[in-house]
């Protein structure tokens, strides 16, 4: 029997700086997040980050906590709930990271008899500290405690024909009616040398501005490659002209160098530069959470419109938007049919 199990980043049980400091315990100390030996992986999280973090990061999630509950939390249960209205199979919902964890989403569907799951990463771009990591742990657990499951890995979809027209008619929806004068494409921040360290070729990838337009087998696994594929579909489905657009990274920790150009750089560049209506998308993510909702909703406005911005605009994720359902729906179906149904 089929079933599918979608995952998303996770979230803390609630605003407890304990609940917060346990999930970013789990979080960062993660070896496909902070890419450091153990020793000093654990110096630097148990040592430092959670003696201090917690506490802001919980102030954080206060601002955009639901009476639900987390607002990821909610809004992938809205998805899998709709979703599991339009297919035949078996659909669970797991977290990386905190609650309901993937051993408990491959419980729930074993329960049901379900032997083969197509795994789906809720992460359009393929990166090192998201697809990557939900695969490894899946694989793991499935070793461990489901030997009897095979999995089948939903691929990055980030230039799906399907996406992109979803993603940009959200888009076009959101701002039909406002008077914009630049999109920016904000996409979710990592080191540079998690790229260089997921290039399969060990050569293609140099973060130079003209790797990610050159085809390479690279490609299949860049994630800022991909990420620059999504804005050149969307802005091609939306007909953007030149320079009323660009790409942007966020939420980087520590000193290493991380992915440019910056994201809040760019919204204090863009203020001063007289950009006076700032519309901010952020496809990394299909569900809205603390980096899309504070982050950008909240501190982005904040800072654009200190620097002399008037409007800003946060375009929010797919959520559980019904033609980001239907495609979901759609392949889920596609996989689930097998060649002598179809």
């Amino acid at each position: 029997m089929k079933g599918v199990l979608f995952v998303n980043l996770g979230s803390p049980d609630s605003t407890d700086p304990k609940d917060v400091k346990k999930y970013l315990d789990e979080f960062l100390m993660d070896e496909r997040v902070i890419d450091v030996p153990y020793l000093l992986r654990a110096f630097l999280v148990k040592g430092i980050i959670l003696n201090t973090r917690p506490k802001k990061s919980a102030a954080a999630y206060k601002k955009i906590w639901w009476d639900e509950g987390s607002p990821l939390i909610v809004l992938s249960e809205r998805l899998q709930e709709k979703v599991q209205e339009q297919v035949s199979v078996p659909v669970a919902l797991a977290m990386r990271y905190g609650n309901p964890s993937i051993e408990s989403g491959l419980q729930e569907l074993a329960n049901k008899g379900v032997t083969e799951v197509l795994l789906v990463p809720l992460y359009p771009q393929f990166a090192m500290a998201t697809t990557e990591t939900i695969l490894v742990l899946a694989e793991k657990i499935r070793l461990k405690k489901f030997p009897q499951m095979s999995f089948t890995e939903l691929p990055a979809f980030y230039n799906h024909p399907d996406y992109v027209r979803v993603l940009s008619t959200s888009i076009a929806d959101e701002l039909k009616g406002k008077k914009w004068d630049y999109l920016l494409f904000s996409y979710h921040g990592v080191p540079e040398r998690h790229i260089k360290k997921s290039d399969i070729t060990k050569s293609h990838c140099q973060i130079d501005g003209q790797c990610c337009k050159t085809p390479s087998p690279a490609h299949q696994f860049c994630y800022r490659h991909q990420c620059y594929e999504t804005t050149r579909q969307v802005v091609e489905f939306l007909g953007l002209k030149e320079g009323t657009y660009s790409t942007s990274f966020q939420s980087r920790l520590g000193r290493d160098p991380w992915l440019q150009p910056y994201t809040d750089a760019t919204i204090e560049s863009l203020a001063h530069k007289g950009i006076k209506n700032l519309a901010v998308v952020t496809p990394a993510f299909v569900s809205d959470c603390l980096e899309t909702l504070e982050e950008i909703g909240m501190e982005g406005a904040e800072e654009f419109k200190e620097a002399g911005g008037n409007e800003f605009y946060t375009i929010p994720c797919l959520n559980d938007r019904e033609d980001w359902i239907k495609v979901l729906a759609r392949w889920v179906d596609q996989w689930a049919l097998t060649p002598q149904e179809a």
